[in-house]
């Protein structure tokens, strides 16, 4: 086991620098964290699932860059699910601390790749939205296929990059520096320099909604004042309203779930965590798979290119069950036929 310079409560972990972190004591809580990661867990890989399909099955929608972003939070948020619950029950519930410290940096690298890249998508989409409404004329061209797929390289590129920095060597144990009191093995300045970065794009999110609510209101008036007078343009204006109004919903769910963490993480940087604190961490960590598992309901609810989509797949499969519970008695009528004859 690597030697790190653990937090200053690890004295009573009797060296063992990974038991530090282990910090659910009782079997109820043990039991109450597997059963949120794996409801929230499950729910988020279905529906996350479920949009992507109805993304990419539509060539309607999987043309349009607003929901190319959308399909990466989906694939973010799946990623984040699969590999969070994972790592996560298999050291908190069932405290296997035997992997080494590059297998948990590895594993921790991809939580944190797939929960920026889900932060970054939202805020590729806000910035889609921003230019939808503030340059509505020029928006086919200054948003394209081609620049939409580029922005979302250069983002899971940056992600990863920014996710496996302790990975490459910026961890407490290489450079003999404070641990966080959080996490193992992480260098509290990283822990810093990755919440001013989650910080930095919650504020150009927020930025970039402001002016989109702004804009939305000033067609919302316009289109009361003129309803009588638009067509074609109305209804666009009316799309893009409402799928302004359902990315805030997406961000204000975020903003619940994820406010909690990174309250605490803040807190972590300038004082000490009691256990009770670190505890309630660890609860407070199921919340951002809660987050991931709202946001698809949010679409199927307010997008209504996605519903549609949504409807038409459930049509389908009925009537696929319709014609296979008739199918017997169908073959049955040919077979007594046959034998008639």
């Amino acid at each position: 086991m690597d030697t790190c310079r653990v937090p200053a409560n690890a004295s009573k972990c009797s060296g063992n620098t990974m038991e530090c972190f282990m910090v659910l004591s009782t079997q109820a809580q043990k039991i109450s964290i597997g059963i949120l990661c794996g409801l929230f867990g499950t729910m988020c890989v279905f529906e996350n699932s479920l949009v992507l399909y109805l993304i990419f099955s539509s060539p309607g929608i999987r043309k349009k860059p607003s929901y190319l972003f959308i399909g990466s939070l989906a694939l973010a948020d799946i990623l984040a699910s699969i590999i969070f619950v994972c790592s996560f029950v298999n050291f908190h519930v069932f405290n296997k601390s035997g992997f080494s410290k590059e297998v948990f940096l590895l594993q921790l690298g991809g939580v944190n790749t797939s929960f920026s890249a889900s932060l970054s998508s939202l805020l590729l989409t806000a910035l889609d939205r921003y230019i939808s409404i503030s340059r509505p004329s020029e928006y086919k061209l200054l948003m394209t296929r081609k620049r939409a797929w580029t922005a979302l390289a250069v983002l899971w590129v940056t992600c990863a990059t920014i996710a496996c920095l302790p990975l490459l060597g910026w961890n407490c144990c290489v450079l003999d520096s404070v641990c966080s009191e959080l996490f193992p093995f992480v260098d509290d300045n990283y822990q810093s320099g990755w919440v001013c970065f989650v910080m930095v794009l919650l504020g150009c999110i927020i930025y970039a909604y402001a002016h989109v609510l702004w804009r939305a209101r000033q067609h919302v008036a316009y289109m009361e004042k003129h309803q009588a007078q638009v067509g074609k343009q109305n209804t666009h204006m009316r799309m893009d309203v409402m799928l302004a109004k359902t990315l805030v919903m997406v961000l204000a769910v975020l903003m619940i779930c994820w406010s909690p963490v990174l309250v605490l993480m803040i807190y972590s940087i300038f004082a000490r965590l009691s256990d009770h604190l670190r505890k309630v961490f660890a609860f407070c960590s199921t919340l951002c798979l809660l987050n991931s598992m709202v946001n698809p309901i949010i679409y199927a609810l307010r997008s209504k290119e996605l519903f549609s989509s949504l409807r038409r797949v459930f049509s389908n499969f009925r009537r696929q069950l319709k014609v296979t519970e008739e199918s017997p008695e169908a073959e049955s009528t040919h077979k007594s036929s046959m034998i008639e004859t």
